[in-house]
């Protein structure tokens, strides 16, 4: 077996630990060998020796704050290794394979490599073949991955006869190196000749005499992707182009990407959308390991089989299970067809009317009961953010009503920051939770094992507030709005930032929730998975954006999705292994059927048509 040893260096602080009983402890210096010591370069931290490592585990267990990871993996797959950042850090072993005139996904948790892969495919890294202290040239890439099928791609980028067009994963640092208007942008990259079909196909008008800096991250997000795609290249890359986006604006954008992009190049898309991923991708690639420490990319899949395997959590290619538990979506029957039996209501609101400057939301009664969770769904700019502050008391009505006052309500704000939270830049995360939600330290509660474990809260203990990532600080944001005592939880996006996993995670622990507590939830997403996971009815937001919104009262999900869809011409169905909404082609058999009997949303599994 090849050893593999990590250390988590923001997280390892060897002045608090007690005289660093990771080396005091280990059994390996006993005998001699050295397996682990401090390093100058690390500032006292410490290094160890994967080849005198026998991954006994008492450096795992000493360590205080879990900053220490030891891997046992087999030996051939060292043979696979493509990069490492560095001693004792990530681990990077295979790649996804472009193919010519198609169009690759890539699926997997965050910080497990995607990005990173990306990179290397464009030719912004060299790989290092796991060998970081070293000088790696393209000519040992080459003698490295000779015979292989991605041999021809790294020749074409030693050679530089290919051309990359890459969408970047963090918009917000366009703002930093672009300046000027949009429509003027647009026009400079327009090299073939489609930045007017993409205005007209993303509702870009808008937003073309404004300045750069003055965009919002979805413009920044619909502006790149625009860019890119008015770019001629021979390989375009698209990291997480759906984040910022609504429903709406995230169809388009898989629509987009699917028709413009020209055809017989090669084509790579990392998203955490499964519809969106769905729609998009002819391949998918899964990338599976630890988050962190390690990533391994899977042979190529068909499109609705890969995503199946990894949320089933087994390939069957690589006969490797890469997750204890499958991910399965539920039949539900319709709400309106289920009785509410001896449900008690716990949230009432009459009609309400509230006016912010130019902007109108008018929502119609409604009720939430005990144990239930309602989505909300509904393009950007609509009124939803406003409904739920509403709800919460922190904005009142100027007509109507809510039941909601004096009520335990746990509030997650749509735009995260320490402050927006309850703490400060400065707090650290183990105090910050302390105070606010203690019960997710506690190691034999519920949440801690739900919630701080398993969305790796505990690895972030000793960061400051200040210092996290946008998916950190929303993971820390979840929790600490789940580890409150409320009758009514309220979470505003809480998809945005983290990856498919963990938002199954989280609407798990929303659920496990409401129903030990007897309580309810009102969940605000973009996500059409998320929100079919984990609702049991819908919200449904219409109107004009940034002018006039209209909340229905709640439906089942039948209905709700209905109404969405219709407004939108996108039909889904349900896939028959794992119960997950698909997208149907546009003018597909399923596409022209649903249409013409209007079930825009399917609600049961439909037999595949090949």
């Amino acid at each position: 077996m090849a050893r593999l040893a990590v250390v988590d260096y923001d997280s390892c602080h060897p002045d608090k630990c007690g005289g660093m009983p990771c080396i005091r402890f280990c059994p390996v210096n006993r005998g001699g060998v050295i397996a682990i010591e401090a390093s100058r370069d690390r500032d006292g931290k410490p290094v160890i020796y994967e080849t005198t490592c026998i991954a006994c585990g008492i450096c795992v267990k000493k360590c205080p704050f879990e900053a220490i990871q030891i891997f046992n993996l087999p030996d051939e797959m060292e043979k696979m290794v493509v990069h490492r950042y560095g001693v004792n850090e990530f681990k990077l072993y295979g790649l996804p394979t472009p193919v010519q005139g198609k169009i690759v996904g890539i699926l997997g948790r965050n910080g497990i490599g995607k990005t990173t892969s990306l990179k290397i495919l464009g030719g912004e890294i060299i790989p290092n073949l796991g060998e970081p202290d070293k000088k790696i040239s393209y000519e040992d890439v080459l003698r490295r991955f000779r015979g292989s099928e991605i041999y021809n791609h790294f020749k074409e980028l030693a050679d530089k006869k290919i051309r990359v067009i890459h969408k970047i994963q963090r918009v917000e640092l366009v703002q930093k190196y672009v300046k000027g208007y949009v429509r003027d942008v647009l026009k400079k990259v327009d090299e073939r000749g489609v930045s007017k079909d993409l205005i007209d196909l993303l509702s870009m008008s808008s937003m073309l005499d404004k300045k750069i800096s003055e965009l919002s991250g979805g413009e920044l997000q619909k502006l790149t992707i625009a860019a890119a795609l008015s770019r001629q290249g021979d390989l375009y890359m698209f990291d997480e182009p759906s984040s910022y986006l609504d429903v709406r604006e995230r169809l388009k954008i898989a629509i987009s990407i699917r028709e413009l992009v020209p055809k017989n190049v090669k084509t790579l898309v990392v998203e955490h959308d499964l519809a969106v991923l769905d729609y998009i991708s002819d391949y998918i690639s899964i990338v599976y390991g630890e988050p962190g420490a390690y990533g391994i990319f899977s042979k190529l899949y068909g499109v609705g089989a890969g995503i199946n395997h990894f949320l089933q959590g087994y390939l069957p290619a690589e006969n490797m299970l890469i997750r204890r538990e499958p991910i399965k979506f539920l039949e539900k029957e319709s709400f309106e067809e289920t009785p509410a039996g001896d449900k008690k209501i716990l949230v009432t609101w009459s009609f309400i009317r509230k006016s912010l400057g130019e902007f109108l939301l008018e929502a119609e009664e409604g009720e939430i009961y005990r144990s239930e969770v309602v989505g909300v769904l509904g393009p950007n700019a609509i009124g939803k953010t406003t409904f739920v502050r509403i709800l919460a008391g922190e904005l009142l009505p100027d007509e109507g009503f809510t039941s909601t006052i004096g009520m335990r309500i746990s509030y997650k704000p749509q735009f995260i920051t320490p402050n927006s939270i309850g703490g400060s830049e400065e707090d650290l995360v183990e105090s910050f939770l302390k105070e606010k939600a203690p019960d997710l330290l506690k190691t034999d509660s519920w949440l801690y094992i739900d919630v701080t474990r398993r969305l790796g809260i505990h690895r972030l203990l000793q960061k400051r507030l200040g210092d996290l990532s946008g998916g950190e600080l929303q993971k820390i944001a979840i929790a600490k709005t789940l580890g409150q005592e409320a009758d009514l939880y309220i979470l505003d996006e809480p998809s945005a930032h983290i990856d498919v996993e963990e938002r199954i995670t989280v609407a798990k622990a929303i659920r496990r929730d409401i129903e030990n507590r007897n309580v309810a939830a009102i969940v605000v997403d973009h996500d059409l998975s998320m929100i079919d996971y984990i609702s049991d009815r819908v919200i449904v937001f219409k109107g004009e954006p940034g002018l006039r919104g209209y909340a229905e009262k709640p439906k089942g999900l039948r209905k709700s999705m209905n109404s969405f869809l219709s407004t939108l011409g996108v039909t889904f169905r349900r896939d028959l292994k794992t119960k997950r909404p698909r997208m149907n082609k546009p003018g597909s058999y399923y596409d022209r059927l649903q249409k013409e009997i209007k079930e825009y949303y399917y609600t049961h599994p439909t037999e595949e048509i090949e």
